[in-house]
């Protein structure tokens, strides 16, 4: 979509007012929100930018507002690696380097459980048109996680289903692919 005001770049950024129980909606660029900043700013601070509304999803102090710091030892603790800091990634809005997903992972997990609906697992998505046996493949592998789960729980009789149906589904895998090992 194309930004309401400018009419020129594409629209990232979309804002919802009510004003007197009427509800308006405007799709905008980060540029105009920026120039039209007293439309899009919180109560008495500067304009929106993108670093200050990940700041505001990291609880963590920015330019829209202060907030306490919800995580108070974040500021001494730096990736083994790359040697960026937690403060840092906050203001700059990236990771140096993957370590610091390990490294910072205490603090990123309630986040993304809150940004995510409660999921902090990346499991991807397969395109159907060229996925071919892969859904076949993420499918069994769902089923044993499932079967293990049951076997743990002592579920026995639910786990033979299960097995069952993992079995089934490597026979149609097998067919497929020509006995390719999982």
């Amino acid at each position: 979509m194309i930004c309401q005001e400018c009419h020129q770049r594409p629209a990232t950024l979309q804002f919802t007012k009510i004003i007197n129980g009427k509800k308006t909606e405007v799709m905008i660029c980060e540029k105009c929100a920026q120039e039209k900043g007293e439309m899009f700013m919180d109560a008495g601070g500067p304009g929106f930018s993108i670093n200050n509304l990940l700041a505001g999803l990291l609880n963590m102090e920015s330019n829209i507002q202060t907030k306490a710091n919800a995580f108070p030892k974040t500021e001494e603790t730096r990736c083994p690696h790359c040697h960026r800091s937690y403060k840092e990634f906050v203001h700059i809005g990236k990771f140096g380097c993957a370590e610091c997903y390990k490294t910072f992972n205490e603090q990123l997990n309630p986040i993304l459980k809150r940004v995510h609906s409660g999921n902090t697992a990346h499991i991807g998505k397969i395109p159907k048109r060229i996925g071919g046996t892969i859904h076949l493949r993420k499918q069994i592998l769902d089923l044993k996680e499932v079967l293990k789960n049951h076997i743990n729980e002592e579920e026995f009789e639910k786990a033979a289903e299960v097995r069952d149906k993992v079995r089934s589904l490597e026979k149609r895998y097998e067919a497929q692919e020509g006995g390719e090992e999982l």
